[in-house]
This record gives structure tokens, sequence and C-alpha cells, in this order.
């Protein structure tokens, strides 16, 4: 099959904001090409866009594989109606003016039979064209969407044990039927750094936030935890709430075993929400791994506890504009981290078992990081996204820069990244 790209560029006199706000709902019906259109959703919760052109009975179906608000991009994938389209991928981007104003970059990748190719192409390209014509009308007249709407009433939450070896110790919200979404927290963190993110999920579905082994109230195991071990554990919370299915809510550590976990039991996911990370060291070189693992253990070896370097750690992780009260409690939470503790997670990050196969990941992804994140800057958490666009056989992938946020992007700005994240529980199927 021979392959071509399709680009049309265009600009508009409204603002990226505006016409983003257009151009992001996937099933509107902007478009003046299309009689008319309906919102569906595959049995995994992507949304999928049915819809009919003027003059014609064929039904088209496309696939929504990538959104990001922050970066004002979607991606699609076509299913179905374009005869003799073998693969055909469009993507949307939405960036500023020099002059003011707003560009508009549309574009596929469309592969076919070289007679029919040149067709498809062309139809595309005058498809395009019509489109951004009529997107800068159409956003000066919409303008920018309204404020959302507000996060639900916090939901009671209480704390829980699974008092087998080794304990492990949660806090959840109150029964519900259903998939259950766990949190987990960070080598520096705890369950309780979750507190606002539960509470705000736990008014649409169950919810539970775990200590991981060694912090808080949960134990460590016998031996030097390994990745799996904390696989087992989510085994374990699974088996003790009931359910076929889970969504795993993952920070820096956290969502290290979230993404190792989806590698081995895919099936048992129902969404991946990875925060300030993905690889964690499971693509860093045997001498980062170990520059990473001795750098930490310098101040332990030499008698320090996690109390002691606690200030130092808070200053890496923090934004520029975080509240004091903010800092105080990263503090606290590092501070209160066991020397051993710290030692059996420092050694198991840096001594991944594996290299992701992203090809494995076939529930939706949402991906997160802090904008003045040091640790998992933006570039680094969007390139691992597309990777995983480019990779997951039937991606569905979402990408956000939590604006004014440090590492620990869901304490730093609660709010933000709580609307992000009940957006993408509320279309997984339950």
């Amino acid at each position: 099959m021979a392959r071509q790209t399709v680009e049309v560029t265009g600009v508009s006199a409204a603002s990226p904001e505006a016409v983003w706000s257009v151009v992001s709902d996937f099933c509107g019906r902007w478009h003046p090409a299309i009689a008319t259109i309906r919102a569906e959703r595959d049995a995994r919760g992507a949304l999928v866009r049915a819809f009919t052109a003027h003059g014609e009975d064929t039904v088209y179906r496309e696939q929504l594989t990538w959104l990001s608000d922050s970066d004002r991009t979607l991606a699609y994938t076509h299913l179905e109606g374009i005869a003799g389209a073998q693969a055909y991928d469009g993507r949307i981007a939405i960036g500023a003016g020099d002059g003011g104003g707003s560009t508009v970059r549309w574009s596929a990748r469309v592969e076919a039979a070289s007679p029919r190719l040149q067709a498809i192409c062309e139809g595309t390209k005058a498809i395009f064209e019509a489109g951004i014509a009529v997107l800068s009308k159409t956003a000066l007249m919409t303008g920018v969407a309204e404020s959302p709407s507000p996060l639900p009433a916090p939901a009671a939450t209480r704390d829980m044990v699974i008092d087998s070896d080794p304990r492990l110790a949660l806090t959840a919200t109150t029964a519900r039927d259903g998939t259950l979404c766990l949190f987990l927290h960070g080598i520096g963190g705890s369950r309780y750094n979750w507190l606002p993110q539960l509470s705000a999920v736990g008014g649409v579905m169950r919810a539970a936030a775990l200590d991981l082994r060694g912090y808080g109230g949960s134990a460590l195991g016998p031996k030097q935890s390994t990745v799996d071990d904390y696989c087992a554990d989510i085994l374990r919370v699974k088996k003790m709430f009931g359910g076929d299915r889970l969504v795993l809510v993952g920070l820096s550590l956290g969502s290290w075993i979230a993404t190792s976990f989806a590698m081995r039991h895919p099936e048992m996911l129902a969404g991946l929400v990875l925060s300030g990370g993905c690889t964690g060291m499971s693509e860093a070189s045997l001498e980062e791994r170990e520059a990473f693992r001795l750098s930490r253990k310098v101040p332990l070896d030499a008698g320090q506890t996690p109390a002691n370097f606690a200030p130092a750690v808070v200053k890496v992780l923090a934004g520029p504009n975080a509240s004091d009260a903010m800092k105080e409690q990263l503090f606290q939470s590092m501070a209160a981290i066991p020397s051993a503790t710290y030692r059996d997670a420092l050694v198991c990050f840096t001594t991944p078992s594996e290299r992701f196969d992203f090809s494995r990941l076939t529930m939706p992804v949402l991906m997160m990081t802090g904008e003045h994140d040091r640790l998992a800057p933006p570039a680094e958490i969007r390139g691992v996204a597309e990777r995983i666009l480019g990779q997951a056989s039937r991606p569905d992938i979402r990408y956000e820069t939590i604006a004014d946020a440090g590492h620990v992007c869901n304490v730093e700005q609660p709010a933000a990244y709580n609307r992000i994240l009940l957006d993408f529980l509320g279309k997984l199927p339950r």
C-alpha cells in the first residue's frame, strides 16, 4: 500500500481558545460538509463520531484517539466509510497567530492502493480547506466555552486495613458497586496525598488510596520489594473490594507501578491515569539508575532520615508558586517515611524488570504532569504519551499539562487535576 500525508494550514481572527472551543467538540456539527452527526462509544468508552455528508448516504465513523486541552490538539482514526482506505489518521492543532488570532493546522496520513490514494487525498484536502474557512466565523460567533461546572460534593471516607502479610492500609470511600478507582502515591508520598481526589471521585464511583509497602499504616514485606510485589498488592486490594475492573491512578513511583500492572493485566483495567511520570527508570541506562539510587542513599548512609533531607526534596517537588501550606504538607509526607521504607522503594524503583511495551495498553490512558515539574517535565511526558498513541493497537489517549504546578500536581492544583480526572472517569464504561 502507498502512503501520503495531506496538510492544510490556515489562520483565524478568533483567539486560539475560541477556535479550540469549537474544534474540541469532536462530535460538533460545525463543518459545512456534515449533514448529520452523532456520538457513540465503543466497549472501552472511546468516543466515536458517526456522520453523513450532504448528498451522500454513506455513514462515516471516526474514533477520537488523542485529546489535549492544554496543547489544543486532537487526533482521530478512520473506522469506516472511506472506500479503499486501509488507514487514515487525522490530527488538528490550534496555535497562537504571530499577530494575534490563531493558526489551524489540519493533517492526515493516508494509506491506500495507488489509484485510490490520490482521490482520497484530494478529497481530504478539500474537506480540510472548507473546514478551516468556516472555523474563524464559527469561533467568533461561539466565543470561549463557559466556566466549568462545580465539582461534586466531597464523599465521606474511612480508613481500613487488609490484615494479612504484609499488612496494607487504605483510605476508601463508602461502598459502591462496580469499578474501583485505586490511587498509588510516589516515593515521597502517602495515601493521604490523594484525599482531595478520593473525596471527589467517591461521588461518582468506588475509590480507595493505598499506602504502599512500608508507608503509613502498611508494612514492609520480609524481603526487598519488587514491582511484582506491588502488583500483587493491587490484586489483593481488588480481591477485597470485589468487582471485575480497576482504574489505576498513579503519581511518579505510583505511575510506574500502575503501568507495570497494566503490562501484566491489561484486561483488568478500565482505565489508566499516569501523573508525573510513567516509565520510571525502565528506560534509563544502568549508569543512570545507579547514579539516581546512590545520590539518594548518601544522606541515609550518613545517618540521616527522610525528615532531615525533606526540605531539600520539597524544593525539587514544589512549583515556584506553591503555597507555604502546600510545602508543609509535602514536608510532613516526606518526613513521615521510615528510612528502611525509603531505601526499599529506591532499590525497587532503580531495578526495573522490563522495558515497557506500549502496545499492551488496550485501555484508555490519561497522562498529566505539572507545568513546572522538574522530574517529569511536560516535554518528556508528552513524548511518552505520543509514543503510546503510536504503539497502542487501539489508542485512546489524553494528555494534559497542569498549569502552575510542580511534580506533585494533584496536591498543588487539586481542583484542576480533579476536573480532568472526573471528565476522564465519566467516559469510562462502568
